[in-house]
């Protein structure tokens, strides 16, 4: 586990039981629902997840938040009607990738935008946090539908790799990002380490070229001409990232086309 020395430990603590009626869910996702409840959001997490992925989520917010970043402040980590939930701070405005869909004609605009956020966020360099490293040889070695030779020759290549440990957002696109009427803010932090951010925006690209091959080229051209990175740079981290979504809960669709990316880059 990484450090957290310096964390507010009153939110880590021991967590108290509640029963309470929060009402109907306002978002869900593939491990939490959302709900706003006495203007704070209350992120309940489903039960499959280990006990401590509160904390753990808390803690990185946590950390993002102590670094300056306009992320929601964390109020408390806590159980209620026997889910692990962590109370925070309510945003007030709509992200980014709802705009974009309103709107597809802005989409340099908003992509902008979301790059200038992410640089920031990649210009600090953390004292504490899970090492991308670490995440990410765990993940792979989770694959199952990988070959031994293939997990052997991803894993070879990330540790050729040299690179400065950056911050990264670890799940970093528009609809993470919420714009309010005077700032944007970061939201879900749970996948956030410090590593190679050519890593971090390779997984941007990657999630948008399954939506839009269009939005996530016009991203990739975006954040070199911003950050002066070679689009070939990014492009190294393909297979490893490729590896890595494979241990999430996607689609067979998504993972034969990952499987390709990942054979293409180790053949």
């Amino acid at each position: 586990m990484y450090d957290t020395q310096g964390l507010d430990s009153s939110l880590y603590g021991e967590r108290r039981e509640e029963s309470m009626d929060l009402g109907n869910p306002i978002a869900e996702g593939n491990t939490a629902e959302i709900y706003l409840y006495d203007q704070k959001i209350y992120k309940v997490f489903k039960d499959y997840l280990p006990d401590d992925e509160s904390v753990n989520e808390a803690k990185k917010q946590k950390i993002a938040y102590s670094y300056g970043l306009r992320v929601p402040k964390v109020f408390e980590v806590t159980k209620i009607n026997g889910k692990q939930v962590i109370i925070m701070e309510y945003i007030k405005g709509e992200t980014l990738g709802g705009l974009l869909l309103k709107d597809r004609d802005r989409a340099e605009h908003y992509l902008s935008l979301s790059i200038d956020m992410q640089l920031e966020i990649h210009n600090i360099i953390p004292d504490s946090i899970e090492p991308m490293y670490n995440k990410l040889y765990r993940q792979i070695n989770s694959v199952n539908i990988l070959e031994g030779r293939l997990k052997t020759a991803l894993l070879k290549k990330m540790e050729s790799f040299t690179f400065e440990n950056r911050l990264c957002h670890g799940d970093f696109h528009l609809f993470n990002l919420i714009q309010t009427d005077s700032e944007m803010v970061v939201i879900d932090w749970v996948d956030s380490n410090m590593g190679d951010v050519r890593a971090d925006v390779y997984r941007t690209y990657l999630l948008y070229s399954q939506f839009s091959s269009e939005i996530a080229d016009l991203y990739l051209r975006l954040y070199s001409e911003k950050s002066g990175i070679l689009i070939s740079e990014i492009l190294q981290w393909a297979p490893i990232i490729a590896a890595t979504r494979l241990s999430k809960n996607v689609s067979p669709e998504n993972s034969e086309q990952l499987i390709k990316i990942i054979e293409h880059y180790c053949s």
